[in-house]
């Protein structure tokens, strides 16, 4: 290496990846509800898994990136009739370990792939929700009053022997998300309530809310709202089940119950399942205080419990927890058929565990480079599906600058890694490294192919007016075209040479690294000198360049983007790259031409990686 000293803000690379699977495909979210992939957000917190033990289990993690490019795109159909789209280079979790959606037996192009004697793991497809109209809210507010209200007209003798009616509704619920949801819903009905606090918290038992009216329009509007529907629809039925759910249903070690000692309210609960397609069974208590309740128990495991969640919607998200819960579910998932569907915008997300559940089964992000394997993690398929963020870098930094034996040599920022992933737009990992060399008067480097780093440019002002700094700009093309081919997640060439250009006239020093060069693809003298003249004209006071180099990691890759995109070069490149470099000729040649190219674009500086204005060495203090 051209340098001694060198920080990495993360491992992993987000400019790696290649997209998963299509915009509407729903994820498990951490609050057991489900959201189209598209609609995803950075900061949400959705279902992924973990190994423990014996199996994989359900495991909450944070959403740390989220992306979209348009790919060639694959329909996966299960045996269940689970559908999936997704691209080839996408994963799933089967029973035989992860495969890839398509792949080959032999050549370049061997990978584990999805074949019809695959089963996928997981629960199978996701059910949709009813809309939100005048039946399911019906439906919900019969539930939920019905379960958990008080709700009546009374007669009373006042003092002195006159007799008075009393109109009353309440609804107290220690969850505050019930609560709203009945309290809007009467609301759309014209009625309003008034909310107060029904308990205060104590040592043992939560604070409880609640919401009442004691006037007599709203009491009858109530009674009639609630009252058993001569037709019954389907959205009333998910209403029902949703409120009498949210009113007194559980959900505990695997097992959805909905206990009620009232016969009527039982035998609705079982008609709604069974008219939204769900098995019951019911149970009898008759040895707690008071009359003997029913509890009707829904069959069919986790998968029949996520669609009962998804499909009437409840409130209350507690009741939806299966963090911890394993992986056992024998769905008929079998892969049936993979048929290609041309070009489609694909999305994707990194997660704190690396993965994430996909309508219903376990999918993962696709490709990861060599230095994963330094954490024992896949060194092939998790480089950018699995981004460790060093968020300690800054404090570790300082601590080993402020060491009085730290020379202030230039260090070097993004060598393995660009140090602008777009975690850093949350952590500012990459901004608190530069503001610690500024403090300790160390020079700094740093290699992006991000325009993120305009964002830092008053720090690198600052270095550069002191111990120096340097950005190189990697570009392999001006062509947008092959740029997009080649590098699907990286901004644009021309809005990297714009943010060049603004770094340069900020006073900092800047330059192009013309790498990988491809050879067959971007090797031609006048590709090359198409990106000399773009550095030359952008600002740029340095240019280097390398050939292509494929290490056992990324091999598989790039064969698979020239198989997809480029089959005719597949024999010449198997031709050149019989090990890790391209033949020396190869690499003297267009070393060469680049630098005829510099010298005659007046690019004198002819180091690979310019050295920084010289720093005075440190006086050792004297400690009397």
């Amino acid at each position: 290496m051209p340098f001694r000293w060198s920080i990495n803000p993360s491992r992993g690379c987000h400019h790696a990846c290649t997209y998963c699977v299509s915009g509407e495909t729903p994820l498990l979210m951490a609050n057991g509800t489900a959201k189209p992939i598209q609609d995803i957000r950075v900061g949400d917190e959705i279902y992924g898994t973990v190994r423990h033990g014996w199996y994989r289990r359900y495991r909450r993690t944070t959403v740390l990136a989220h992306w979209s490019v348009r790919k060639p795109a694959y329909r996966i159909v299960l045996a269940d009739g689970t559908e999936l789209i997704a691209s080839a280079d996408h994963r799933f979790l089967t029973d035989r370990g992860w495969k890839f959606v398509t792949g080959s037996e032999q050549g370049s192009a061997r990978r584990p792939h999805l074949t019809s004697g695959n089963r996928l793991i997981g629960v199978g497809a996701f059910t949709s929700g009813f809309v939100e109209d005048e039946d399911y809210r019906r439906g919900y507010l019969s539930g939920i009053i019905r379960g958990d209200a008080t709700l009546g007209t009374y007669q009373y003798v006042r003092h002195g022997g006159k007799a008075a009616t009393v109109h009353h509704f309440r609804l107290a619920l220690a969850d505050q998300a019930a609560l709203r949801r009945a309290r809007d819903y009467l609301l759309a009905f014209s009625i309003p309530t008034h909310p107060f606090v029904f308990q205060e918290a104590t040592l043992s038992t939560k604070r409880i809310e609640a919401i009442r009216t004691g006037r007599r329009d709203h009491v009858e509007s109530i009674e009639r709202i609630i009252e058993w529907p001569t037709r019954v629809s389907n959205s009333w039925s998910a209403g029902f089940l949703a409120g009498i759910f949210d009113a007194e249903g559980s959900y505990s070690q695997g097992v959805l119950r909905i206990p009620n000692t009232d016969t009527d309210i039982t035998e609705w609960i079982i008609q709604c399942l069974q008219r939204l397609g769900f098995v019951s069974a019911l149970e009898h208590r008759s040895n707690l205080p008071g009359k003997p309740q029913q509890v009707v128990r829904l069959v069919g495991g986790l998968g029949q419990h996520l669609r009962f969640f998804h499909r009437v919607d409840p409130a209350i998200s507690r009741k939806r927890e299966i963090e911890g819960r394993a992986l056992k579910a024998k769905a008929n998932l079998w892969v049936r058929s993979i048929e290609p569907l041309g070009v489609k915008e694909l999305f994707d997300i990194t997660t704190g565990t690396g993965d994430f559940i996909a309508n219903g089964v376990v999918s993962h992000n696709c490709f990861a480079r060599v230095t994963h394997s330094y954490l024992d993690q896949d060194g092939v398929n998790d480089w950018s599906s699995r981004i460790f963020v060093k968020k300690n870098a800054p404090e570790v930094l300082r601590r080993e600058l402020s060491k009085p034996t730290w020379e202030r040599e230039q260090v070097h920022i993004g060598t393995a890694t660009d140090p602008y992933q777009p975690a850093e737009g949350a952590y500012r990992i990459t901004r608190q490294i530069l503001e610690a060399l500024r403090d300790f008067k160390t020079p700094a480097a740093l290699v992006t192919k991000s325009t993120m780093i305009v964002r830092d440019r008053d720090v690198l002002r600052q270095l550069a007016r002191g111990p120096g700094a340097f950005v190189y700009f990697s570009i392999t093309t001006v062509d947008p075209v092959l740029a997009k081919e080649i590098e699907p997640d990286v901004p644009p060439p021309q809005r990297r040479l714009e943010a060049m250009r603004t770094l340069a006239e900020a006073g900092i020093r800047t330059g192009v690294l013309l790498a990988p060069v491809l050879p067959g693809i971007t090797d031609d003298e006048a590709h090359l000198a198409a990106v000399v003249a773009a550095a030359k004209e952008y600002g740029a006071s340095a240019l280097s360049t390398n050939t292509l180099y494929l290490g056992d990691v990324t091999r598989q890759a790039f064969f698979g983007y020239l198989e997809q995109k480029r089959p005719e070069l597949v024999p010449e490149y198997e031709r050149l790259y019989r090990g890790k470099y391209a033949p020396r000729a190869t690499q003297q040649r267009i070393e060469e031409v680049v630098a005829a190219l510099k010298a005659r674009a007046g690019f004198t500086a002819p180091q690979r990686h310019p050295k920084p204005p010289e720093t005075p060495k440190p006086a050792q203090v004297r400690l009397l």
